[in-house]
């Protein structure tokens, strides 16, 4: 199962790259699993918001999003470089839902209360590839600490 989604999101030819929505969440999911493993600490705080923003973003419940991030951290695994990561996300998920992505992302990387330059440094790489801006992105970012009562973190 998790061979053939890898198949479809990174084939070269563009018959190969079929995927479904579901599919593209699990990508989405893998991302946010890469952006957590950035700092080398991935624990259950970062697992748990994981799964909660899965669960806010496709309205899954809690064993869903637990089994959808599951998927993602086997997924993120085996994907290749970033680079080829995200431009079979960005193929795929229309530019105003790329800011949520960013945010999603950012909430990520304080679910620890921390700021982390492995995972600020992965934010930063990935907004430019979705073609997400700095400015956007530091909006996300503000937007995230404020929401998450650390608006003097950032």
């Amino acid at each position: 199962m998790f061979r053939n989604l890898l198949t479809r999101l990174f084939a070269e030819d563009t018959e190969d790259r079929r995927i479904d929505a579901g599919d593209a969440e699990v990508a989405l999911a893998a991302l946010l699993v890469r952006v957590a493993r950035a700092d080398d600490r991935y624990d259950g705080v970062e697992q748990r918001r994981i799964e909660q923003i899965l669960a806010r973003r496709r309205g899954l419940s809690g064993q869903q999003a637990a089994e959808r991030r599951a998927a993602a951290e086997m997924i993120e695994a085996e994907a290749p470089d970033t680079v080829r990561f995200t431009r079979t996300i960005k193929d795929r998920i229309a530019l105003e839902d790329r800011f949520d992505v960013i945010a999603a992302l950012w909430e990520i990387a304080y679910a620890d209360e921390t700021r982390g330059a492995d995972e600020e440094s992965m934010i930063r790489l990935v907004a430019g590839l979705l073609g997400i801006n700095d400015r956007d992105s530091a909006l996300a970012r503000q937007r995230v600490l404020e929401e998450m009562g650390l608006g003097d973190k950032g």
